[in-house]
């Protein structure tokens, strides 16, 4: 009979099971609570519990290691190594190259541009980050982004001197906008761009740069500026003139030659060289091509001269006065976020296929000193691209140096090669973006999504319709407003569930999930699933009186009065004032009813706040205060019967 709580025959039988005091929580003063909130706050992974018991000596080492991550493994460099990242350090230089060049006018820049974001920036990231597998250069969600958002105020072709001045000013404040996340450790910010939101926004970034190349792989000289589909479009069929059938055949085919080598790199990934190559190649053949045909001259329009040499310096560009400021940190805070957000997502993909860690906080520094480093260098928003990176780890990369390889072999190409991209048509560079963004629509996680949680669902189409019709950026941002507007709701309208008990045990779960769990008679059970605040308290007292007024209706049925109402807090991880005060009001309301409250399995915090106050020390007596509901009902029940006898 233990643990069933029903109506016996004998009115005196006492059903009783051992109770257990609820702990209060070790005084600690309130320095040392804000300290162990700010630590578990901040510094989850305790990166100071390394130093803990070294030597004066070790402790400095330690700590240039963890400024400095290369010096963890560059003593125990081999040639073994240097040969696997020799070759994955060539392979991505083939995919790097002919992708900067092409996402550089994706961002509206020289074409140059992308060849230097391609040199510096992968030298700062093999000191100063955490990952073996990352590739770095520029991408094209963030070159599309800045693109679209600096050339709302001001045209590459009309003042292209202004353009690049806010290109580097954008991209030294993106730097410093990632680098200082990472020092106050503050990355949880990029959290707030929900899995549901990015692959809304990557799969419409996507479409969006692809029919922004319909200019090159038509032919059309006039083209529309706006990035939404309407206007593309209506570009598209105004200027059909303008459309080039060479243009268009030469770039149908190298487009079918580049997606059917990604597609069989994607069904045989030790292939992955083929797809790897494949744009450098698409470039070398399309370039001779134009060169031995004279096609220029008919209606193939090529990239032109390129600038032959190393990065020179951007400092003198910064442009940190006047009325663009307001543009440049605007675009520096999104680019960053986004490209953040891209490159931490990669490294931790392949950190977890090698079963290694890496560091968030780090790789935010690493990715913006990169950034603010690269814009005196002449260069723009770069980060860890999947597509690169994917090469990278299928190429063998074992250690940073890849990306040093492929840096020198930029470098190389920058010194001794540039001439030879003169005749490279634009068609082939569109060719190389299409088939780099098609992957960025990922149709089954967005399957996936509307399985689990059709609200996520919701915002994803609006992450994807927004970018498609509306603009990137505010696409961008309708996405990420409706994220957290979810998450104010479930804030303000935390879950509440009955608890029943499953017949024959002292356990007690949701009456709507457990469909064998009973109520108990004179008891209402109810679980809060969620901390109290001023956000919900008054939610929360609004919706128990209404659990109340559904018991009083059913009781007038069953001729079982309300006796106690017991809240099971075990969810309930912080409470604040307002929470306290609900505690009171509702306190106050339940003895007009004649209902006892009972608290059950309150967390230390709740324990502490509640010893504070005035008027809510008799919620922390024992019979007011239990361990667990089963031994609170059975304590209680026990109680009732005793009274009846």
């Amino acid at each position: 009979m233990e643990g069933k709580f029903e109506e016996h025959h004998n009115p005196c039988v006492e059903i009783a099971m051992e109770t257990h005091k609820v702990e209060t929580p070790p005084k600690r003063s309130s320095l040392q609570k804000l300290k162990n909130r700010l630590k578990e706050t901040f510094f989850p992974d305790d990166p100071l519990r390394q130093f803990k018991g070294q030597s004066t000596k070790q402790k400095w080492l330690l700590a240039f290691q963890y400024i400095f991550p290369i010096l963890q493994w560059i003593p125990h460099y081999n040639l073994n190594l240097l040969k696997s990242d020799v070759v994955s350090g060539l392979t991505i230089a083939s995919l790097a190259i002919p992708q900067g060049i092409s996402y550089a006018k994706l961002a509206n820049l020289p074409p140059i541009v992308g060849l230097y974001s391609s040199f510096v920036p992968p030298l700062v990231y093999a000191v100063l980050g955490s990952s073996k597998d990352l590739a770095v250069g520029p991408v094209s969600i963030a070159s599309l982004l800045m693109g679209s958002m600096l050339r709302q105020e001001v045209s590459p072709t009309l003042d292209p001197i202004l353009y690049l001045q806010l290109a580097f000013t954008s991209t030294f404040f993106a730097g410093l906008f990632q680098a200082s996340l990472g020092f106050l450790r503050l990355g949880f910010i990029i959290d707030f761009l929900s899995k549901a939101t990015l692959i809304g926004f990557m799969a419409g970034a996507a479409i969006i740069v692809s029919l922004q190349q319909l200019k090159a792989l038509l032919g059309i000289t006039h083209f529309t500026k706006e990035m939404g589909l309407v206007p593309v479009m209506s570009s598209v069929f105004h200027n059909t003139k303008e459309w080039s059938w060479q243009t268009i055949l030469m770039g149908f085919c190298f487009l079918i030659f580049l997606l059917v080598t990604r597609h069989i790199s994607i069904k045989k990934p030790k292939l992955f060289w083929i797809s790897a190559g494949a744009p450098l190649l698409s470039v070398v053949v399309s370039t001779l091509f134009v060169f031995a045909f004279k096609a220029q001259n008919h209606g193939i329009s090529v990239i032109g001269k390129l600038e032959q040499g190393l990065n020179p310096p951007s400092w003198n560009m910064l442009h940190f006065r006047g009325s663009h400021i307001g543009l440049v940190l605007k675009t520096g805070l999104i680019t960053g976020i986004i490209s953040l957000t891209e490159g931490i997502a990669v490294g931790r993909t392949f950190a977890a296929i090698k079963n290694y860690q890496v560091d968030g906080n780090k790789e935010m520094i690493a990715i913006g000193v990169m950034n603010a480093v690269g814009s005196t260098t002449s260069c723009y928003v770069t980060t860890g691209a999947f597509s690169r990176s994917a090469v990278n780890h299928n190429a063998g990369a074992k250690t940073a140096v890849s990306n040093i390889i492929m840096s020198v072999t930029v470098m190389i190409t920058l010194l001794f090669l540039m001439p030879l991209f003169q005749y490279t048509p634009n068609l082939v560079l569109g060719t190389i973006i299409v088939t780099a963004v098609v992957g960025l629509v990922d149709l089954p996680a967005a399957y996936q999504i509307w399985k689990v949680d059709k609200f996520d669902f919701v915002v994803m189409l609006s992450a994807f319709f927004g970018v498609i019709f509306i603009s990137v950026q505010e696409g961008l941002a309708l996405a990420v407003g409706i994220s957290i507007f979810k998450m104010v709701l479930q804030m303000t309208r935390p879950k509440t569930v009955v608890l029943g008990n499953i017949p024959g045990t002292h356990i007690f779960r949701n009456k709507h999930q457990y469909k064998d769990a009973v109520s108990v008679p004179g008891f209402l059970i109810l679980s809060i699933q969620a901390p109290i605040s001023f956000a919900n308290s008054n939610y929360l007292n609004e919706r128990i009186l209404r659990w109340i007024q559904d018991y009083e209706e059913e009781e007038m049925k069953s001729h079982s009065d309300l006796k106690f109402l017991i809240l099971d807090l075990a969810a309930v991880s912080a409470i604040d004032a307002n929470g306290v005060m609900f505690f009171q009001e509702l306190r106050r309301v339940l003895e007009k009813k004649g209902v006892e409250l009972v608290l059950v399995n309150p967390v230390g915090e709740v324990v502490e706040k509640l010893q504070k106050v005035d008027g809510t020390h008799d919620l922390l007596q024992p019979n007011n205060l239990y361990l667990t509901v089963g031994e609170a009902v059975s304590s209680l029940f026990s109680s009732m019967k005793v009274v009846s006898c």
